[in-house]
């Protein structure tokens, strides 16, 4: 070794050796290590400029994390013995399964790429065991994830805290259900069996899910808790029920306690999924008969839910006399699937928002469209109720029913289909979205905001005006009463809660706008780029200004709907003269001193003439804010409404 002498000291003679350096460990076969060029030259440095080329960063990985990673440890011992390399410097890491990249120290990887001869020289060498990824993820726990057993004991064995969980609240345990070994270690080491995360589910909840039957009967003996509830109020045998997971469902019923009308119910929760998730009709009747006979030897009278319009008022059978008609009508068996969900898991439970969207869906494959919106609007209405607009899932919700009636209206204008939207569909859906905004917006303008959050809310009042064009196209199939009761409730929308975007756009708004399209991240082409590009719209523009629109309304930037259609990209000559003539104020200024009046000159096919809509009103105004002229309580009984007038010019 020439450790002390002379190395090239300069900056570039030092990044040339770190370029080196990096190479040769990129590249370095298993077993190899570093050439005796590079060595010599490395120690002829100090020790403190080898250290600092070891651990130096380059592309989010120093030289020992990339050594750590490929397995390389006699280039890792040299690193750290010779070069004294930062133990702890962190790299990116990408795992495999998911293709997340994380931040993560040299253990942490070496633990999760099983590379056990290199854990133990990070070990000897002082890693810290209980160090955590940017995910909360100590090494040890995410080795549980990839049953690296032999690592796992060796961190263990210096200390690794096996309670320790990750941001999600996951644990060493509930990472390890998929190997019953490594599950007994850890038991045997300490393990909290019943640790929940943050959805409160415990290793026994993942286990049932993942159909690990030996597992799920290990951490029984350890004495987990079958009655321990998700977020979602599922407890072990709940959760077998709703994974089709059979033999673990039949060891819980013979081992575990239950009430008789408990043990029915799951029969018919069993059955139930084996019809929507598996397709098996002859394992779903075997279960529902199951569950009568249950019913049957205890004498216990079922609960039957009211009927609903949602389920055509079809009400759930009670016994076999009542089953085996249906076994003939898989339409009906279907049905009876549904009701069993309801009851059994109630209205806000997530799987039975999955069924009703999946099968309505199923309908709609088989033409039976009344049925799927029926469905799909109660799945809409379940959201709205359990998590607001607020939520992706409810946007995308009511994105795809939008889309049933857009497809729908299409198909029947074509002649292709006989079926057609009802109006009363539409419009429903509509008070169903105003239901919950008030209060939504309120919760938007507490801090902190969320992007996510205020996209969703926006999207909603896009979907609000793709319906409020469905009513425009709808509106000559309906008579003028039932039409003017229609234009009653939407004035409720428009005039009296007058929904308004995070930016401050009115329906009126976005009802002129161009970019005004339905867009999803969930479903790829959901809606086909220009399929659906209704806007500017005036027929909407017209239905809103006459069911009580504001026509003057502000956004953030104090633009009215005048100013957003008299933008070039949006401008159509019949809608601007349409909001004209109803009050629109053509010289009103934005917050940038742009009036439509200005606006409108750019635009070179406009043919409106703008001192047709010019008033001596606002002549006055435009003249008492250009000359600057003093007004606010100069006059005692000067009206608001008059100086709110004058600002606006």
């Amino acid at each position: 070794m020439w450790i002390g002498s002379k190395c090239e000291s300069s900056i570039t003679g030092q990044d040339n050796l770190f370029n080196d350096l990096t190479k040769e460990v990129k590249s370095a076969a298993p077993c190899s290590q570093l050439t005796y060029k590079l060595r010599n030259q490395l120690e002829r440095c100090d020790l403190s400029v080898r250290s600092e080329l070891a651990s130096r960063i380059f592309e989010g990985c120093s030289p020992l994390f990339i050594a750590c990673k490929k397995g390389n440890v006699e280039i890792v011992e040299y690193l750290l013995s010779v070069c004294n390399a930062n133990v702890e410097v962190k790299g990116l890491y990408e795992v495999q399964d998911d293709r997340t990249i994380h931040t993560v120290t040299p253990l942490w990887c070496a633990a999760v790429a099983g590379k056990l001869k290199v854990v133990e020289v990070l070990v000897k060498f002082g890693a810290d065991v209980n160090s955590v990824s940017d995910t909360g993820s100590t090494p040890v726990r995410s080795a549980c994830f990839m049953t690296h057993l032999d690592i796992v004991k060796l961190l263990v064995e210096n200390g690794a805290d096996i309670q320790k969980p990750n941001q999600n609240g996951g644990t060493c345990l509930i990472n390890s259900v998929q190997s019953v070994e490594l599950c007994e270690f850890l038991l045997k080491n300490g393990a909290f069996v019943n640790a929940q995360d943050v959805q409160n589910k415990t290793a026994l909840h993942y286990a049932i899910q993942e159909h690990r039957f030996e597992t799920t009967k290990l951490l029984l003996r350890y004495r987990a808790d079958p009655f321990l509830e998700s977020r979602y109020r599922d407890d072990a045998l709940q959760t077998a029920c709703l994974k089709g997971a059979s033999e673990i469902f039949k060891w819980l019923v013979d081992h575990v306690p239950y009430r008789p009308e408990r043990v029915a119910s799951a029969f018919e929760l069993l059955g139930s999924t084996f019809l929507d998730e598996h397709h098996d009709l002859a394992k779903t009747l075997q279960y529902w008969r199951a569950a009568c006979d249950v019913r049957e030897k205890f004498k216990i009278v079922k609960p039957v839910l009211p009927a609903k319009p949602q389920y055509r008022y079809v009400q759930e059978f009670t016994n076999k006399q009542d089953l085996e008609p249906l076994s003939l009508d898989l339409d009906a068996i279907r049905m009876q699937s549904l009701l069993i969900c309801e009851r059994c898991l109630g209205t806000t439970h997530k799987d039975m928002i999955y069924r009703l969207m999946y099968r309505g869906a199923a309908y709609a494959d088989s033409l039976q469209y009344q049925h799927c919106i029926d469905l799909w609007k109660y799945a809409l209405e379940l959201r709205v109720a359990k998590d607001s607009i607020l939520f992706c899932d409810t946007s995308f919700t009511a994105q795809a029913l939008v889309k049933l009636y857009l497809d729908l209206y299409e198909k029947h204008a074509e002649g292709i289909l006989n079926t057609s939207v009802q109006l009363e569909d539409v419009v429903s859906t509509i008070e169903l979205l105003v239901s919950d905004l008030q209060e939504c917006s309120r919760l938007l303008s507490i801090a902190p905001q969320f992007e996510k959050q205020q996209k969703a809310y926006d999207q909603v009042l896009q979907i609000i005006t793709h319906l409020l064009h469905l009513v425009t196209c709808l509106h000559s199939n309906e008579d003028e009463d039932h039409f003017m009761e229609i234009r009653r409730r939407i004035h409720t929308v428009v005039h009296v809660v007058d929904p308004r975007t995070t930016a401050g756009d009115s329906l009126l708004h976005l009802s002129v706008m161009k970019n005004n399209t339905l867009k999803t991240q969930h479903t790829q082409n959901m809606f086909e780029e220009g399929k659906f590009a209704f806007f500017p719209s005036i027929e909407v523009a017209k239905l809103l200004v006459e069911c009580g629109a504001k026509i003057n309304a502000l956004n953030t930037n104090a633009n009215t709907p005048l100013h957003t259609a008299s933008i070039v990209m949006n401008y159509r000559q019949e809608i601007v003269e349409t909001l004209l003539e109803n009050g629109a104020h053509i010289d009103a200024r934005n917050s940038h001193g742009l009036r439509p009046l200005d606006m409108l000159k750019n635009i070179p096919d406009c043919k409106i003439n703008p001192l047709q809509y010019l008033t001596l009103r606002c002549l006055a105004a435009s003249a008492i804010a250009r000359n600057r002229l003093p007004y606010k309580r100069e006059i005692p009984e000067i009206p608001t409404v008059l100086e709110e007038f004058i600002e606006a010019h």
